[in-house]
């Protein structure tokens, strides 16, 4: 909003000009979405504790979790507000990046919202059924995919062709109705792998504020035709904007991170966690860095793996032996590390390291070409 109003009074002081950049107007977005998160932060826990929407915890879960139950849930719509008014403040708004990138955050927040009802409100403690959560995400990533092939948004760059980390010179090219599920399967495979994350006080809110950041980056380089081709990226016109909503995104999480670090005041839910994951994944499929995806999100890939593993292995042993085994302790993989011993503190900060970590390795592509 404030791009489109202010620059056209800079003859009235220059300062006006600053709104045109993106780097200023990030910046903007960054401390917004913190501060809104700061601020709503206390007044939506009273509203949802008055709601009396309280964390279910699973009975076959980790014992030390027993004492959460009853804490408010359903705050990632903190995350979503904050990430969406800081986005409609600061961004181009008829820039088809940011839109669409919001879009994924408000559906897959609403789908988790219906999830979260379910199960807290109507007490349905399975809450969605899987298949429609599942095809509420198909709909979504296919309608984007189908979208992405009929209106190209990139510019010279084929709307089914995608970077490969490093290496400069190589480009996936997809058929195209393969391109479509493709797509499909990012937003979902990206938006179920952060919902099985969210299992510790600030683990996914955490790890998310620094996968959104890292894209955010990416966004700001892919943007520019001097960083891009130096770089040897993809130039796509207009993905600088895509810069705004993913560190407004980062700070929205991190605002969040504020009420949710252990002991937690408010876990984000469904609601939040669906909506991270599948933003996350509609910025790498605009940005073309599907690929890329699975290194900066290398905690989320490390989970979902984990309990895909898990259960695999269990029906495959329960029906060889007649008794299932396991590969892990518990699933997903930061159950298993509480279940060794580890404080519920000391797996959040280490994979947060390990999300650091990822997200250099990540950066580390932009020269190893």
């Amino acid at each position: 909003m404030l791009y489109h109003l202010l620059p056209q009074f800079a003859d009235v002081h220059i300062l006006f000009n600053v709104f045109q950049y993106i780097t200023f107007r990030a910046a903007g977005a960054a401390v917004t979405s913190l501060v809104l998160a700061f601020v709503l932060g206390p007044m939506t826990i009273r509203w949802l504790t008055r709601l009396e929407v309280g964390q279910v915890v699973r009975a076959d879960g980790p014992e030390t979790h027993l004492d959460k139950a009853g804490t408010p849930t359903m705050g990632g719509a903190l995350i979503i507000m904050a990430a969406t008014i800081s986005t409609l403040l600061w961004a181009q708004l008829t820039n088809w990046y940011t839109m669409f990138a919001l879009l994924a955050l408000v559906w897959m927040g609403l789908l988790g919202f219906l999830d979260d009802y379910l199960k807290v409100v109507r007490g349905r403690s399975q809450g969605l059924v899987a298949r429609y959560k599942m095809a509420g995400q198909l709909v979504f990533g296919l309608g984007l995919g189908v979208m992405l092939v009929a209106r190209p948004i990139s510019g010279d760059v084929l709307p089914n062709w995608t970077m490969v980390p490093f290496f400069a010179d190589w480009v996936a090219v997809f058929w195209v109705p393969a391109y479509v599920g493709f797509v499909a399967l990012v937003v979902t495979g990206s938006s179920n792998a952060v919902n099985l994350t969210d299992g510790l006080d600030g683990l996914a809110a955490g790890l998310t504020a620094i996968s959104a950041a890292t894209f955010g980056v990416f966004a700001y380089l892919i943007g520019r035709t001097d960083a891009s081709g130096y770089l040897g990226l993809f130039y796509l016109h207009g993905a600088g904007e895509l810069t705004i909503f993913a560190v407004a995104l980062a700070g929205a999480a991190l605002g969040f991170l504020w009420f949710n670090a252990h002991p937690a005041e408010v876990f984000m839910g469904d609601t939040g966690s669906l909506a991270l994951g599948g933003a996350i994944g509609v910025m790498a499929i605009l940005l073309k860095t599907e690929f890329l995806l699975v290194i900066v999100g290398g905690v989320f890939v490390l989970e979902a793996l984990s309990s895909m593993l898990q259960i695999y292995w269990f029906k495959h042993t329960a029906r060889k032996y007649g008794v299932g085994r396991r590969i892990f302790r518990m699933a997903p993989l930061h159950h298993h590390f509480e279940k060794l011993g580890w404080a519920e503190s000391k797996v959040v900060i280490r994979f947060w390291i390990l999300g650091i970590l990822f997200a250099m390795i990540g950066f580390s592509t932009l020269k190893i070409r």
